[in-house]
């Protein structure tokens, strides 16, 4: 249990505050550590580079083609971190992920807020601390993409709507900066990545007002402002990107994206229901030793108005998820502040000997995931280099899984949890430089070198674009531009007849030299890459070739 005097500690805004805290120190390697990421990720990166090139912030594109999937609100943070951080020019990936970590730190905040209010300032802190270092968010809280932000967005409503919640249950007035907060927080999810917020929001709303049999509570959420406040921050855009696109943006969005996941396993990304149950003690590692209390309390507690309005959050939303056939590991992520909660409220009463042992049981089995995805990288793709990095991992993830488990076995599940957090944070950090350390996955990073070591690059001011066959992958195209050209082997030729590096990959080999002989161009190997293009899960082998006369001896 915590002292008195650490109580006083995390009491009021210090709570919030340590765990945003906590969350920056797991979000932070992840951030700095790892390249460019595909694919999503860079293209995120490059739409936003694209629209501070550009100047147009309205019509969403990675290179020439529409990316009409998802709202503009991540690319218009993002542009933002760019524009005070750094420029558009240096192409380093770090500014653009800076609103996901923002999103992580803003998302533990609220939930640390919202317990405080549920359980009190200690289970507040405790549920802010497991959700800033769940493996999932933390690893979001690095990548340039919707879901780190989008995660804070619904959670900073859920965080509103509970005390909106909580006020009503007691008789009293609901505060409006409650109200705002919630308004708030849907229409950023709706800018940020369109229903998904309502998914999570009006089902915990019609479940809650079923089982309490009362929908006046509704009455009170502050509809007349509300809505408004929530068309103001979604509308503007609405209209300009539909006179933009000629409505083209709500067809691909709906028909091209949103459609496709909800009637198969869109992009081979299908799953059996059930799927995210099995990654959860995985994705919520560190405290996956309280996720069988979390359930235990979910359902002994059902009758506290706090423990029925995190029911509320968290089953309906799950339930959608596990039943939608495309699946990708973070789709659950913006429920996971209501087992963040349900876990720290677990820790207010006693643990039952049953939650104990299989609550002891799933840390040593995440605990064992984690160490055995590490030996795998390394193994499959490390060097030596990466060795130092992994051991820390793997000797970190083991110790947070077995004194975690330990320390729960022996009735000290307060000192478990911080425990594994601590411990964990370490283990993550050892993940990120690990994953840093796997070369061969490094593709377009290593493609850069050559490039810039051969003086070939269009940043130095050479004849560009690059002409690139085979892989076609988007961090490429955030490291060497808008302009690079996505090709195949006669393209390449033709790009070396005018004067521009190529890249060419090993099955494009004979085809790009027949090519060449054709046009009677001759080029110069300057470097190879060998890697392993893991989006789409083969080995490659590129060659970079100056034009005849140009670039510097490799």
């Amino acid at each position: 249990m915590m002292r008195p005097d650490l109580d006083r500690f995390i009491a009021g805004w210090r709570g919030p505050l340590l765990a945003a805290l906590v969350a920056l120190l797991a979000g932070l390697p992840v951030l700095a550590l790892l390249p460019p990421l595909d694919r999503d990720e860079s293209r995120y990166a490059q739409a936003t580079s694209q629209m501070l090139e550009s100047g147009d912030y309205i019509d969403i594109r990675f290179q020439d083609d529409p990316r009409w999937k998802k709202p503009v609100g991540i690319y218009w943070m993002q542009a933002v971190a760019v524009a005070a951080t750094s420029s558009v020019e240096n192409r380093d990936i770090q500014p653009y992920r800076l609103p996901s970590l923002l999103g992580a730190m803003l998302a533990a905040a609220a939930v640390a807020w919202a317990g405080a209010a549920m359980f009190g300032q200690r289970a507040g802190f405790l549920a802010g601390a497991i959700m800033g270092a769940s493996f999932l968010l933390s690893t979001e809280a690095g990548i340039a993409k919707t879901d780190a932000m989008l995660c804070a967005s619904v959670t900073m409503a859920m965080a509103g709507l509970a005390r909106i919640y909580l006020a009503t249950r007691a008789g009293e007035k609901p505060r409006r900066p409650h109200k705002l907060l919630f308004w708030l927080g849907l229409g950023l999810s709706i800018l940020i990545k369109g229903p998904i917020g309502l998914i999570v929001v009006v089902p915990a709303l019609l479940l809650l007002s079923l089982w309490d049999r009362d929908v006046k509570w509704l009455a009170r959420l502050g509809w007349g402002w509300g809505l408004p406040l929530m068309v103001l921050i979604v509308g503007p855009w609405a209209i300009a990107i539909t006179i933009a696109t000629d409505g083209g943006f709500w067809r691909e969005a709906i028909m091209g994206d949103l459609a496709p996941k909800l009637s198969g396993g869109h992009e081979s990304h299908g799953a059996p229901p059930g799927y995210f149950l099995l990654l959860a003690p995985v994705l919520m590692f560190p405290a996956a030793l309280l996720l069988p209390a979390a359930l235990s309390t979910g359902w002994r507690r059902r009758a506290e108005p706090a423990v029925r309005f995190l029911v509320c959050w968290l089953v309906p939303a799950w339930l959608i998820f596990e039943l939608t056939p495309t699946k990708l590991a973070h789709y659950t992520l913006p429920t996971f502040g209501a087992i963040a909660l349900l876990a720290a409220a677990a820790l207010t009463r006693p643990i039952g000997p049953a939650a104990r042992y299989s609550g002891a049981a799933l840390s040593v089995i995440s605990g064992l995931a984690i160490v055995l995805i590490t030996v795998f990288g390394l193994t499959e793709f490390g060097r030596s280099t990466a060795q130092t990095w992994a051991t820390l991992t793997i000797v970190f993830a083991a110790l947070a899984a077995l004194i975690g488990a330990f320390l729960l076995l022996h009735r000290a599940a307060t000192a478990a949890v911080m425990v594994s957090i601590a411990l964990g944070l370490v283990a993550h950090a050892g993940l990120a430089g690990t994953i840093r350390q796997l070369r061969p996955l490094a593709v377009a990073p290593q493609l850069q070198k050559v490039l810039m070591r051969a003086d070939l690059h269009p940043r130095q001011g050479r004849p560009g674009p690059v002409a690139i066959t085979g892989f076609h992958e988007p961090s490429f195209v955030f490291l060497t531009g808008r302009a690079t050209e996505l090709t195949d082997a006669a393209g390449a030729a033709k790009a070396l007849a005018e004067g521009r590096p190529v890249i060419v990959e090993a099955r494009d080999a004979d085809a790009f030299r027949a090519a060449s002989a054709r046009l009677g161009v001759t080029g110069r190997a300057v470097g190879v890459v060998n890697g392993h293009n893991y989006s789409r899960g083969d080995d490659v082998s590129l060659t970079v070739y100056a034009p005849a006369g140009s670039g510097t001896a490799p």
